[in-house]
């Protein structure tokens, strides 16, 4: 078979070159270099290792973008050993074959620490689970082809490998190297759109509506980017997207109106600031929940029973949406009670606004509390206390319950009569026996 009299060729060379190194002084020379280099390269780290941790260490009370940066760089101390083996062995490289005209023994060795330094880095130091993936499948195997001195021949094989799909035919290498790139690509992304969100929603000083509407238009610039580069890298044209992007068009004009009217709604909340994250709504529809979080197609509302609402962006610009600002603005409350027909009504005002007043989550601004006279009701005089407050009546904050506590035991102190039903029965006639 072809492959196994190709596998017998190399064989047959490797062994051969063996020969001449085992029997070459020259490759003796290289061999010993190489050892030296190694042993220079593993007292160099040995001796400065400890120091270099010492200084990339920073204080535990330090948290500023140089700690940070010092401890990226105290990352890859792991590597100190196989890099400075490599540098030692290039320059002993350099003094063999100005000496002797070759250094294929020691340019070995040097490509076998590099090789080292690679599984070091994808071992020991990449965390993140699609980079390590992607460093055990991909550069590790690479970097074992380039130590065997094989690897443009290997590259040369994928380029000529054609794989067809009706009139078009990529190269395996073409495809592989979609498939890295894009990872790649993709993952840098994410992670730059991860870093740009936290970025933007520190700045505290920016509404939440603009905050989120940043982060957006950095997460569509971000992938936007990366899929035109991506698009270079595979060598598309990016005129050649025309018709894919009037097809898209299409799609949207007909399939796809539902998600650009959601998206296109998404956008004027963002730039109108209506609704944001922290608001709590209540819609037509009876959704009613705190927004935390929009997206592109759909705000998600949280419920204080803890369920979570998805809710269309066009509902909040087609339907009527009743927003109580959760984030941080003054609500009015009431809280309604009755006093006995036998209670001189003029004293009640002042008793339950000065005692609701002392509460520590009644505002003064925009009004003080207000007692008002409601009606002459059933069973007593009926009256009902205005406040305002910080949030919402519900959830975390339980205000009315609160506020009528007090009213009770106001009441209570003063020996206000706090009425219940009363029914009067008349007997026409007289009694039975």
């Amino acid at each position: 078979m072809e492959f196994i009299e190709t596998a017998k060729g190399y064989a047959s060379e490797g062994w051969q070159l063996a020969q001449g190194w085992l029997l070459s002084p020259a490759a003796w020379s290289q061999f010993a270099l190489l050892i030296l280099a190694f042993l220079a390269a593993l007292f160099a780290a040995r001796r400065f290792g400890p120091i270099l941790t010492k200084l990339l260490t920073p204080p535990e009370s330090q948290q500023n973008i140089i700690t940070r940066a010092r401890l990226f760089v105290l990352m890859f101390l792991p590597l100190l050993l196989p890099v400075l083996a490599y540098a030692f062995t290039a320059i002993g490289e350099q003094v063999v074959r100005s000496v002797f005209d070759s250094g294929a023994v020691i340019a070995f060795g040097k490509r076998v620490f590099l090789f080292l330094a690679v599984r070091i880095l994808v071992r020991e130091i990449i965390k993140d689970p699609f980079l390590k993936m992607l460093g055990r499948y991909v550069l590790i195997p690479l970097a074992a082809l380039y130590a065997l001195g094989i690897l443009d021949d290997g590259i040369a094989w994928l380029d000529t490998t054609r794989v067809s799909m009706g009139n078009i035919s990529f190269s395996v290498l073409a495809i592989l190297r979609g498939l890295v790139a894009g990872g790649v690509l993709f993952w840098f992304g994410r992670w730059s759109n991860d870093q740009s969100a936290s970025f933007i929603g520190q700045q505290k000083e920016l509404r939440p509506a603009t905050r989120e509407l940043a982060a957006k238009t950095a997460e569509i610039a971000i992938f936007g980017v990366a899929f035109l580069l991506l698009m270079n890298i595979m060598g598309i044209s990016l005129t050649s997207l025309a018709v894919l992007g009037g097809a898209i068009g299409v799609g949207l004009g007909f399939g796809l109106q539902k998600i650009a009217s959601n998206f296109i709604s998404g956008v004027i909340l963002l730039l109108e600031g209506q609704a944001t994250v922290g608001d709590y709504v209540e819609l037509d529809g009876g959704e009613a929940g705190t927004i935390v979080k929009m997206t592109a197609r759909a705000a998600i509302l949280e419920s204080f029973d803890g369920r979570w609402i998805v809710v269309p962006n066009e509902d909040f610009i087609t339907t009527r949406v009743i927003n109580y600002s959760d984030s941080g603005s003054a609500n009015r409350f009431e809280a309604p009670f009755s006093v006995s027909y036998d209670t001189d009504i003029n004293k009640v005002p002042a008793l339950i606004e000065a005692a609701v007043a002392k509460l520590d989550f009644v505002l003064e601004e925009p009004d003080r509390p207000d007692c008002e006279l409601r009606g002459f009701g059933d069973s007593g005089v009926d009256f009902a206390v205005e406040f305002w407050a910080s949030g919402l009546d519900d959830g975390k904050n339980k205000f009315t319950p609160k506020v009528l506590f007090t009213i009770w035991n106001t009441l209570k102190e003063n020996d206000i009569e706090i009425p219940y039903p009363h029914r009067v029965v008349e007997i026409k006639g007289a009694l039975p026996s």
